[in-house]
């Protein structure tokens, strides 16, 4: 069984408080729930299955605990949430977060194991948070005709939209 790459052993740099140590660590992100890779819903973005994240930290130690400070980068797809088009992009996201020894309250610290830590988690809920909720192909996608379907990005279709009879007496006013 592999090691898992994620996970640092830190006890050398948490006997010198104020010592640092670069990780570049790069390894598959699993990710649970609706979020896992295995289908692309419209209008929401995964990472695929296959990729690899990389987390380039720098930790720190100070009395108590280890500061990690760098950068998560991993690739996402999905469906333009306008044209249903494949999209697809890389996540930079800056990360800056605690690993604590002792009880974790709350969502504080993450935990320091063994005089070893897991920066899988940390990983995934950076990812988790950065995902596009809603994934465009272009800012100025013009999405799909609602009467035939046709992509108005390729071209117009010539469709009129129908008239709203709550709005109709307004339009002698035109």
């Amino acid at each position: 069984m592999a090691a898992d790459p994620f996970i640092v052993h830190v006890a050398r740099l948490r006997r010198n408080p104020g010592s640092t140590l670069r990780e570049v660590r790069r390894g598959p992100v699993v990710l649970a729930g609706p979020l896992d890779g295995l289908g692309i819903d419209p209008g929401r973005s995964v990472v695929p299955l296959d990729a690899e994240a990389e987390c380039d930290i720098t930790l720190r130690a100070f009395d108590g605990g280890i500061d990690a400070i760098g950068t998560v980068r991993a690739p996402w797809v999905g469906i333009c949430r306008r044209c249903t088009v494949p999209v697809s992009g890389e996540l930079q996201i800056a990360v800056s977060e605690r690993f604590g020894d002792g009880p974790i309250s709350g969502d504080d610290l993450y935990p320091i194991t063994d005089d070893a830590i897991d920066l899988g988690p940390l990983v995934r809920d950076a990812i988790v948070l950065e995902l596009p909720m809603a994934p465009l192909c272009r800012d100025d996608c013009r999405g799909l005709c609602p009467q035939c379907g046709a992509d108005r990005n390729e071209s117009e279709c010539g469709c009129v939209a129908p008239v709203d009879p709550r709005w109709a007496n307004l339009d002698v006013l035109r």
